[in-house]
């Protein structure tokens, strides 16, 4: 509950502070407690770096507390600056002459101090009494993180009040409003795809001061893509057009004041447009290495796959599998037939790329044929290889069990090579299955779907071819019978027709 509470507690402080109101002040300077004559003087800091033993009537609670806020000077109500307002009370002695305040910016390691010297008639007259010290001319910088000291004058050793403090960001709304760095402007875009350009249009920041705008690639810093464009102060036409290359998820319009230590302001709207990062993918022959960079950060997962026949599906390979959000992916000894690809997939989805498609690269082939008893199984490859080949069982689409033995085969130099599989290979689930063995990576080229048996179909086609050339020789026996028994019938009916007749009859009768 305790933690509960903690955190609640930060949430209302940290959400109040954005809304916080800079005290304002017309002049900065040095105030002391009614009555105290005070005055100061800048200083190195250098002369009473080094302390002395305090005197044992001095306590060492002499500086009693120290405070420190932020003050906003405006002149003429626009051009603003903040500066450090430090509030210290100690107990006046006769042996402290003044106080020294120092102010060290941690980033840059630069300092400015100031003493504040009392009068030796107030310091004697007014012994013992509380003085109240407030100085505010130190200029600070939006989110400066400074460390105060404040010591007497001598320095007594360990009498000292140090402090951290951090200066409003631009987030704090007076501070966003009103402090010239903060004016980040607002930025609007067009981009025209066909000249890749990107047009900028700038509003909203400090009137008569050029303004910056570039592209960059966001990765822990913004880094420059290009040149950047000056939009002049002065000019009437806030805008500028500025080229690209490709349009990539880390692109960013960054754009801000021409000002020492202006902030900035980026927009970066093509962070879903995660396509074109997929394109950077190299293959270097020497080694058999597949890599790919991503050009922009990216959370994403790289397999090698395998793109099925209906090119609907890629199948990853086993043991590829690599999460890379900024570093390159290797794949060492990759085969480069063509349905080997790269799968990247992301929230958004997945791409499939596949490098080889194009044929540009050494591939090979696996045929099967038909002989009696057994299937022969070839291989070509344009260059030296070894592959491995089985018959298994598809239990899904990634994967083939194993159903007898695996059988070695090397190739190479364009000419076939084959070995031959023998069994009853039939069925739908049944496939002859191949694969480069010579190399890390290779895909697994599958034939499936083999009819039934090279024996049983010798045995029916032979069965078949008989029945036919029965038949047909059946039929032209029966024709040959008809035909010769047509003629003898046709004979014999003609004898009887010119029985008892004279042969002069007969010639009268033809003629």
């Amino acid at each position: 509950m305790l933690a509960v509470d903690i955190q609640i507690l930060l949430v209302i402080i940290l959400g109040t502070s954005d809304c916080q109101i800079i005290p304002r002040i017309e002049e900065c300077g040095l105030s002391c407690s009614q009555g105290f004559h005070c005055k100061s003087k800048p200083s190195t800091g250098i002369f009473n770096s080094f302390c002395r033993d305090a005197p044992a009537s001095l306590s060492s609670t002499v500086l009693k507390s120290m405070k420190l806020s932020t003050a906003m000077k405006c002149v003429q109500g626009s051009q603003c600056s903040l500066h450090l307002s430090i509030k210290g009370t100690l107990n006046l002695d006769e042996n402290i002459r003044g106080l020294e305040i120092c102010s060290l910016s941690v980033n840059t390691q630069q300092s400015q101090c100031v003493n504040v010297r009392f009068s030796r008639k107030t310091s004697n007259k007014l012994g013992g009494r509380k003085v109240h010290v407030q100085f505010n001319c130190f200029e600070v910088n939006v989110a400066q993180h400074i460390y105060v000291t404040m010591k007497t004058i001598p320095n007594y050793c360990e009498v000292k009040l140090s402090q951290q403090y951090y200066v409003e960001d631009c987030r704090n709304n007076d501070v966003g409003k009103h402090i010239p760095v903060c004016f980040a402007g607002k930025l609007d875009y067009n981009v025209d795809r066909e000249r890749k350009t990107i047009s900028v249009n700038v509003s909203d920041f400090l009137q008569d001061r050029d303004y910056y705008v570039r592209l960059c690639h966001k990765r822990f810093t913004c880094e420059d893509v290009g040149s950047f464009a000056l939009i002049k102060g002065k000019e009437s036409l806030k805008s500028t057009s500025l080229p690209y290359s490709q349009l990539l998820p880390c692109l960013c319009i960054e754009g801000w004041s021409a000002i020492p230590d202006a902030r900035r302001t980026q927009l970066c709207p093509f962070k879903n447009d995660t396509k074109a990062l997929w394109d950077n993918i190299v293959y270097n022959p020497a080694t058999q290495t597949l890599a790919w960079e991503p050009a922009c950060p990216v959370h994403v997962t790289v397999n090698l796959c395998r793109l099925t026949k209906s090119n609907d599906q890629c199948v990853d390979l086993q043991n590829s599998s690599t999460t890379a959000p900024e570093k390159q992916v290797k794949y060492s000894r990759v085969d480069t037939h063509p349905r080997l690809c790269m799968k990247f997939t992301t929230k958004q989805g997945s791409w499939v790329k596949c490098p080889f498609a194009r044929g540009n690269f050494p591939a090979w082939k696996m045929r099967i044929a038909a002989r009696a008893q057994q299937v022969q199984v070839s291989f070509m490859s344009q260059t030296k290889a070894k592959f491995s080949v089985l018959v298994c069982n598809k239990a899904q689409l990634s994967s083939c069990d194993s159903v007898g033995i695996r059988h070695a085969v090397s190739a190479g130099d364009s000419h076939p090579t084959s070995v031959n599989i023998s069994g009853e290979i039939c069925g739908s689930e049944v496939c002859i299955q191949g694969w480069r063995t010579d190399v890390d990576y290779s895909v697994p080229l599958q034939i499936c779907d083999i009819q039934c048996t090279l024996s049983s179909q010798s045995q029916e086609d032979d069965e078949n071819s008989v029945r036919i050339m029965s038949l047909t020789a059946i039929i032209l026996i029966l024709v040959t019978v008809m035909a010769l028994l047509g003629h003898k019938i046709l004979t014999v009916f003609r004898r009887k027709k010119y029985e008892g007749r004279s042969p002069a009859q007969i010639i009268r009768q033809r003629v």
